[in-house]
């Protein structure tokens, strides 16, 4: 090798040395901190929180009636309880609007021919449908009984709580 080549290699080393020696009191500080800290005694973990242990709660109500159902009428429960062959027919074919409650149904209008009156109901799904006295509608076994122009009138055939039917009066009235 020529000393030209070995000086230009030992200039860049000796830089690289003196930068690194220049600095003695920065790494004095930096190993003093890491023996500091590697000697310190250790620390006391705080205990986790005290688990609350999960109370069950038991819903008491589910025998009562449903607050989304119209109370039943106390008197006339009274009466339909003594007459215990009140019990709706199973076996009769279902008809559409039986799917719905009866909240979902509203009354649009009547249309009559003759001596025959037909009113008009929306289902929750906009469908039009067309009932006359004596069809079922709701899901409650609900017999339509009469229909003005105001409203729709029908008896439904709900569980008593005790084991048997009642009826129950229900009316859909006309929303325009």
């Amino acid at each position: 090798m020529n000393s030209l080549n070995r000086n230009s290699l030992l200039l860049p080393v000796l830089l690289l040395l003196a930068a690194c020696t220049g600095n003695n009191e920065e790494l004095l500080a930096v190993q003093n901190y890491v023996n500091q800290t590697v000697n310190r005694p250790p620390g006391r973990i705080e205990p986790p929180p005290e688990m609350i242990s999960y109370e069950a709660f038991t819903y008491s109500a589910a025998n009562l009636r449903s607050p989304f159902e119209i109370p039943i009428d106390v008197s006339l429960a009274s009466v339909n309880q003594q007459n215990s062959n009140i019990q709706p027919d199973l076996n009769r074919p279902r008809e559409a609007l039986e799917g719905f409650a009866i909240g979902n149904l509203q009354m649009r209008g009547i249309m009559s021919r003759g001596n025959t009156i037909w009113a008009l109901v929306s289902d929750a799904n906009n469908n039009l449908h067309y009932v006359s006295e004596g069809s079922y509608m709701g899901r409650n076994h609900g017999r339509v009984v009469s229909i003005s122009e105001q409203q729709i009138d029908l008896i439904e055939i709900v569980p008593s709580g005790a084991g048997g039917w009642i009826e129950r009066p229900q009316s859909v009235t006309l929303n325009e």
